[in-house]
């Protein structure tokens, strides 16, 4: 019998793809990394999984687990080999549990990301992870790589969201560890090393999350700024009027909705005359729990005292919930717009709040020393200081040669963030596109636990080879 002959046995003809079945799964969602892989399985519950990797161990084949394939590192695409085995969760999509009493609920890996907050909300709670890839990414994906997305500031990366893991071992073994206790000081915390792991260590199948209460309202504006500093500025001010009601604070480089509406013309940036040309743009949301006349109140009152300092020169307040959406959609239709419009070189970075700012005006000017002409297109989460500064091509270059570039504007950003004292990586992971770089700018002392972790949770070195560290 052949290694696939005996997958099929184990799983089913229809979860064993192979040839151009396959090709959907070894291609990233970027189109920048693509792959050949043995085949893509498709197993449907976590005993199946751990056959799955019991299986591998036992003929050396190499694993990588996927999840909703929407990852921007390449963290989830096989090699060229051919030698690895696609190991996709997305059979694995029940909602196993909902406890409104403890507000938690258990979720398999393979659950899409908004149906895990529809799931909440049908139980009249919230689940606070949100990101533009909502509709398609998977759970298991977004442990995997410690999502982080618009709600960071007040709820956390997806690492603060999660009490439990279940979790298949390198070496085919289960993990039940998916109690939902907010306290269990019992010894070393597991959950923490297999999240952000990037399928390193061994495969997430499911967790229990946190659950919050509903706001009772929500209130959203955008703001016309003239720079960085003035956003950092109303930032502070926010955070001290708002305290934890703060919910999402994004900063937008106007070129960037300027992008989105010539893509996409029936979106419109709600601005008149000079306000619809500004450099500079933030995004800002209220969640109150206690009516939406008091959040109204407090915010208009908030970013009143912010127009009248002169740190933001205009702003449209949401006065419904179909034109905060609308506001959001602008946001979130940036990284499509950007996509559109041909490759980019993309830098997922955070840098502290308060440096920010001279990060963007240092950074820029050097680029622009160097390659003359180039675009800068800048968005993120300033609440929790995660820039995605990102550099097009513009109209000075093609996009050959801005491929050609990539590398030298890599290290120039790079080495920027790590003087202003930031992450190379700040939600996106390292997968295949920074595990290269990763050796430059690690604490080598860290780089070496991060490798004897790996050594002793991944004995055969099996799990996502070539991810994360370089082998």
């Amino acid at each position: 019998m052949s290694r696939l002959d005996e997958l099929v046995q184990m799983l089913g003809s229809q979860y064993v793809l192979t040839g151009g079945d396959a090709e959907p799964y070894v291609v990233d969602w970027r189109g920048r990394y693509s792959g050949t892989a043995l085949a893509v399985v498709k197993p449907g519950s976590t005993q199946e999984v751990a056959e799955v990797v019991r299986w591998c161990v036992a003929h050396k084949v190499p694993m990588v687990p996927q999840g909703g394939n929407t990852g921007l590192c390449g963290g989830a695409t096989p090699d060229a080999s051919g030698a690895a085995l696609v190991i996709s969760l997305t059979r694995l999509n029940a909602i196993r549990a909902i406890d409104t009493d403890n507000d938690t609920m258990v979720v398999e890996a393979g659950c899409i990301l908004q149906a895990v907050q529809q799931a909440a909300r049908d139980a009249d709670r919230l689940f606070p992870l949100s990101l533009a890839a909502e509709g398609s990414c998977t759970l298991g994906g977004n442990l995997a790589t410690n999502a982080g997305g618009t709600q960071v500031l007040r709820y956390g990366n997806a690492r603060e969201l999660v009490l439990g893991l279940e979790v298949v071992t390198a070496d085919g073994d289960i993990w039940h560890g998916l109690r939902g206790l907010r306290k269990d000081n019992t010894g070393y915390d597991l959950r923490n090393l297999y999240i952000g792991s990037e399928g390193t260590l061994g495969i997430i199948t499911a967790a229990t999350v946190k659950l919050y209460p509903v706001p009772v309202a929500q209130c959203t504006a955008l703001l016309a700024l003239d720079s960085v500093e003035d956003a950092v500025a109303v930032l502070s001010a926010a955070r001290k009027g708002f305290g934890a009601a703060l919910t999402g604070f994004e900063l937008i480089a106007g070129n960037c909705l300027q992008g989105v509406t010539q893509c996409y013309p029936q979106q419109r940036i709600p601005f008149e005359g000079e306000s619809a040309a500004k450099p500079w743009y933030a995004l800002l949301e209220l969640s109150d729990s206690e009516s939406a006349e008091h959040a109204r109140e407090r915010f208009e009152a908030i970013v009143g005292d912010t127009i009248e300092a002169g740190l933001v020169q205009d702003a449209v307040i949401a006065e419904n919930i179909s034109q905060s959406k609308a506001l959001w959609h602008l946001r979130e239709s940036i990284p499509l717009a950007e996509k559109a419009f041909g490759k980019s070189i993309k830098h997922d970075v955070s840098i502290p709040v308060s440096l920010i700012a001279e990060f963007v005006e240092t950074t820029n000017a050097a680029l622009q020393q160097h390659f003359p002409g180039i675009e800068h297109v800048i968005f993120g989460h300033l609440g929790d200081g995660n820039l995605h500064y990102n550099v097009a091509r513009g109209q000075a270059y093609t996009e050959d040669q801005l491929l050609a570039m990539q590398y030298d504007i890599y290290e120039l950003v790079h080495d920027s963030v790590h003087r202003f004292g930031g992450s190379i990586s700040a939600e996106h992971g390292v997968g295949q596109l920074k595990r290269d770089a990763l050796p430059k700018y690690k604490d080598p002392v860290e780089l070496a636990l991060m490798r004897r972790i790996k050594q002793v949770l991944d004995p055969h070195q099996l799990m996502n080879p070539g991810k994360v560290l370089v082998p």
